[in-house]
């Protein structure tokens, strides 16, 4: 009996000692705040993913050099997804072990559409840097996106089109993206609203790299303008072979080519191409405000330290961060249901804009903080009707 009674009393002080040690926020716990990190660093999309990972790596210096979250350092594990979506799958397994508070997702949609039921199922709030709409649609309560989804790219080209009297649009996207298929379908869906005739739908594949046959279709349609949805290497050898083919209508493509990756191997063939990009990408032509302060935190620190001017996939990589802090801070607390609570409330600037989830809104980004750029001497220069519309934007 004695042993008995000592056996209980050892056990029940057990416990409580594991208790306090759960549920306590208040700073006596100093080990790192461990965030998980899925992303392409080798594959198709590796380009994408080595500027997600340096600016999530960025933000979090920026982050421990002010003293962490809940007085503890901030520490990232990073896993590669290959671009597969079935290594992201292994990825989100590995880091539900390491006891991270969230996982900052793939910029890869399949990859991040792969991994949402294991999201789904564990409730470990998780930030997507990537911009398919089914990842909010409908809302999968621990899943948070970061860049403004497909269906906002495509609604505010829209009415870029409509401010310009630009009323037939081809349109070719590639079919094995689910962010360029959800960019498709919310295009076609919506362009009637706006007055827009689609005047040509094309398909093409991630490997595509000749686009002679979809050229030839849009010449024959009498459409205005060409808007492409790609992600990748698509992008630059279509804007490419665009260049030689004859047309005279402008070339349009959506966030995924707001970036050096896109400008640089593009070349001269990008000049006068239309390109709709975070407003951070051109973020020196924002009006003074808390806006263009927080556009300048991350574009001031990012050229420094890697001696060019941070792409939208870096944006994002940062924003991410930024929101996920805030949300910790908020809870005061690393536990995955009180962090999810707080993202559900969380209403935040970042580079990319002005946030506003809820629990029936978990992308949280709106069109007017989308700008629809002209490449002018190999950089993104906001168009006239862009110009009126960034303007009335002060972070405010």
């Amino acid at each position: 009996m004695r042993r008995l009674a000592l056996a209980l009393t050892t056990a029940l002080l057990l416990t409580a000692g594991t208790a306090c040690g759960d549920s306590d926020e208040s700073g006596d716990d100093t080990s790192p705040i461990r965030v998980g990190q899925i992303v392409s660093l080798t594959g198709n999309y590796s380009t994408l993913g080595s500027e997600n990972k340096k600016a999530v790596e960025l933000a979090v210096e920026q982050l421990n050099a002010k003293g962490g979250l809940l007085g503890r350092q901030v520490e990232v594990l990073v896993k590669d997804d290959k671009s597969q979506p079935e290594q992201s799958v292994l990825a989100f397994n590995d880091l539900k072990g390491a006891d991270v508070a969230a996982i900052i997702g793939s910029p890869f949609s399949n990859s991040a559409l792969a991994t949402i039921p294991l999201v789904d199922r564990e409730k470990i709030p998780y930030l997507s840097v990537t911009a398919a709409d089914e990842q909010v649609s409908p809302v999968h309560p621990y899943v948070f996106v970061v860049p403004a989804i497909a269906g906002t790219y495509a609604d505010r080209l829209l009415q870029y089109f409509k401010a310009v009297n630009l009323t037939r649009v081809a349109v070719a996207h590639d079919t094995k993206s689910s962010y360029a298929v959800a960019g498709f379908r919310a295009t076609q869906a919506k362009a009637a609203q706006y007055g827009v005739t689609l005047v040509a739908t094309e398909e093409f594949q991630t490997t595509a790299t000749e686009f002679s046959a979809v050229f030839t279709h849009v010449k024959s349609s009498g459409a205005q303008a060409l808007l492409v949805w790609a992600t990748g290497a698509p992008g630059v050898a279509l804007t490419k072979g665009y260049a030689t083919a004859g047309l005279d209508i402008p070339l349009v493509l959506t966030g995924a080519q707001a970036s050096e990756l896109f400008l640089k191997p593009a070349g001269a063939a990008a000049e006068g191409v239309l390109v709709a990009s975070s407003i951070g990408v051109v973020g020196e032509h924002l009006p003074d405000g808390p806006q263009k302060t927080a556009v300048k935190e991350l574009t001031d620190a990012f050229q420094a330290k890697y001696g060019y001017p941070p792409p939208q996939f870096a944006q994002d990589g940062y924003s991410a961060v930024k929101l996920l802090a805030a949300a910790v801070t908020s809870a005061e607390s690393t536990e995955h249901e009180k962090i999810q609570a707080a993202l559900n409330a969380l209403t935040l600037v970042t580079p990319n804009g002005k946030y506003a989830y809820s629990p029936t809104d978990h992308s949280g980004l709106p069109g007017t903080f989308i700008s629809v750029n002209t490449v002018t001497k190999g950089a993104f220069v906001p168009t006239d009707w862009a110009k009126s519309q960034l303007a009335q934007l002060t972070g405010n």
